[in-house]
């Protein structure tokens, strides 16, 4: 998720909130067609013992960090008690398990990236850099400031050349070598509906700029594609989720969906 020419948010005021244990949590329909989906599987473990990504902090992450967090806050009406990328990814999942459906959080996801950049900022870009050279200029730039700016959410990651559908080689993608959201949540359904899928739709219709990421669910890398459209059959939109999903694995559903389904 790239964020650009961010605006400093009024502080929220703090709420500490817990995982509901209610029957309207655990009850809801599993229409799968139509719902948040996160099935548990023993297929898509990462490898044991694998070494977590390290990111050096950057002048500006804190900033970052904080103005993220601060729209999270707006969108889900409540804070966590947690410090830092912890507590940030617990509201994250907050973000998920209020929302009934995929559609509902690709929205709520869709408006806080909407909400990180100041007025006419994304309508300008859209309409002045993104037609350019047929897309190529604008893919190039998101590509890059998405490594300058986006590194502390996801981890190291650099710039790297992507093929086009036509054949084509742009610098336009950005490789992350082992994504420290995917690894910290530890559950496919953040990464599919509060990442990938809001992402996507973000950079496509407030930035013109096809999107595809490619998220590796056995070594947590990730590739982004500028420039290249999203297939109509996307794969990993059904991954199963992991048994390390600390919901899923916390409340043992025999049907082995993810409770924040």
């Amino acid at each position: 998720m790239t964020i650009l020419l961010l605006r400093v948010p009024p502080p929220s005021p703090t709420i500490v909130f817990s995982y509901s244990s209610s029957p309207r949590s655990t009850t809801r329909s599993l229409n799968l067609t139509r719902r948040v989906r996160c099935r548990v599987s023993n297929s898509t473990e990462v490898v044991e013992g694998a070494s977590k990504s390290e990111y050096k902090p950057g002048v500006l992450d804190d900033f970052f960090m904080q103005s993220f967090r601060n729209k999270l806050v707006e969108e889900v009406g409540s804070d966590s008690d947690k410090p830092g990328y912890v507590g940030l990814i617990e509201l994250v999942k907050l973000l998920l398990l209020k929302s009934r459906t995929r559609s509902e959080t690709n929205d709520a996801a869709v408006r806080i990236l909407k909400s990180l950049f100041p007025p006419l900022i994304l309508e300008l870009y859209k309409l002045l850099i993104a037609p350019l050279a047929q897309g190529k200029i604008a893919a190039l730039m998101v590509a890059r400031v998405t490594v300058l700016t986006c590194q502390w959410l996801m981890g190291p990651c650099k710039v790297n050349t992507i093929e086009l559908p036509n054949g084509e080689a742009w610098e336009s993608g950005v490789f992350v070598e082992k994504c420290q959201y995917l690894e910290e949540s530890k559950c496919v359904g953040v990464c599919i509906n509060t990442c990938k899928l809001p992402t996507q739709t973000f950079f496509k219709d407030y930035m013109g700029v096809p999107l595809l990421m490619e998220p590796d669910f056995k070594d947590y890398s990730c590739q982004f594609k500028f420039g290249v459209a999203p297939p109509e059959d996307d794969g990993s939109v059904n991954e199963p989720c992991f048994e390390t999903c600390s919901i899923a694995s916390r409340r043992k559903l025999n049907s082995g969906e993810c409770p924040m389904a």
